[in-house]
């Protein structure tokens, strides 16, 4: 599967293009996006944005979506340019770092810097995106308003895995990892995700996901019997390379029947283990999300979103 879309709403807002073809009656109900229309490094993006922080109504803003800044494939976003705003966008609340579609640049060919600055220049951020892994670093910082944190890629290094680990994140209640392939540059083993399974740096988490892994089978086993499982409503393993062994890992674990949902969707389970699931965890009221059943192909199995 291939990001084929840009997406319509973001942080529970709908988003429209910046400038916007008509008048908005009002800045804070509405996700701006701002990119290269052209994505050829025409300069629009900086133009773009500079438009929208010299708006009357700059302070209004709570909700941006960066798409391509220009030529996103041999050159990082303007991380520096992007955190120098907030003395403008002082109402920011929202992020999404590189909302780009495949046909404008494939996910493992966004090309990324560290995104640190971000954070330390917006200490309101509730909700963060970023998309694509190649170049991307992140370092650990105590954040205490972040909320959401989701990292799309079709390869996530092990740095930045260890990083979030690292965090000290009080109020962050969902966490979303696409730890994606070693082709496309996705380093982190599961001793990797030890500090995020403690949850001892995560008290409020609630929804954890660790998709899109070519290690799924040794995810689950080690999700299996992570203490913060404990506290989860939602726990998201879809877009993988889960198998039987995967599976019954977390069958054989800790109790899952707490959790409000379970999303398998794209996996590689037999018939008999789906049977299984069902019975044993949708039949006690968790929504279980098996659909997306995908074929071996000559015994080679793929993740959902790579290059």
């Amino acid at each position: 599967m291939a990001i084929a879309h840009h997406i319509t709403t973001f942080a529970g807002l709908p988003v429209v293009d910046y400038p916007a073809g008509a008048p908005v009656a009002d800045p804070a109900a509405v996700a701006w996006r701002i990119d290269d229309p052209e994505y050829d490094g025409s300069g629009a993006f900086e133009q773009h944005f500079s438009a929208l922080l010299a708006e009357e109504w700059a302070g209004e803003v709570t909700t941006l979506v960066i798409g391509n800044w220009g030529s996103s494939y041999d050159s990082p976003p303007p991380v520096d340019r992007i955190a120098g705003g907030a003395a403008r966008l002082t109402s920011l609340r929202a992020l999404f770092l590189g909302e780009i579609t495949f046909e404008e640049c494939e996910i493992s060919w966004i090309q990324h810097t560290d995104i640190t600055p971000i954070f330390e220049a917006y200490p309101g951020l509730v909700t963060f995106t970023v998309r694509g892994g190649q170049g991307l670093l992140f370092k650990a910082l105590r954040h205490t308003s972040l909320r959401s944190l989701t990292f799309q890629a079709g390869g996530l290094g092990a740095e930045v895995v260890r990083a979030v680990g690292d965090c000290d994140l009080p109020e962050l209640t969902h966490l979303e990892l696409w730890l994606g392939t070693s082709e496309y540059g996705g380093s982190a083993i599961v001793d990797d995700l030890a500090p995020i399974l403690a949850g001892s740096r995560l008290p409020k988490l609630t929804a954890l996901g660790l998709k899109n892994a070519e290690i799924a089978d040794e995810v689950a086993a080690a999700v299996a019997f992570a203490p913060v499982v404990a506290r989860l409503e939602e726990l998201d393993m879809s877009m993988g390379v889960l198998t039987d062994t995967g599976a019954a890992a977390l069958l054989a674990g800790q109790p899952l029947t707490h959790l409000r949902r379970l999303d398998l969707h794209h996996h590689y389970l037999t018939e008999p283990v789906m049977r299984r699931l069902t019975a044993e965890l949708a039949e006690a009221g968790v929504a279980v999300d098996l659909s997306e059943l995908v074929e071996d192909d000559d015994g080679w199995r793929y993740v959902s979103v790579a290059e």
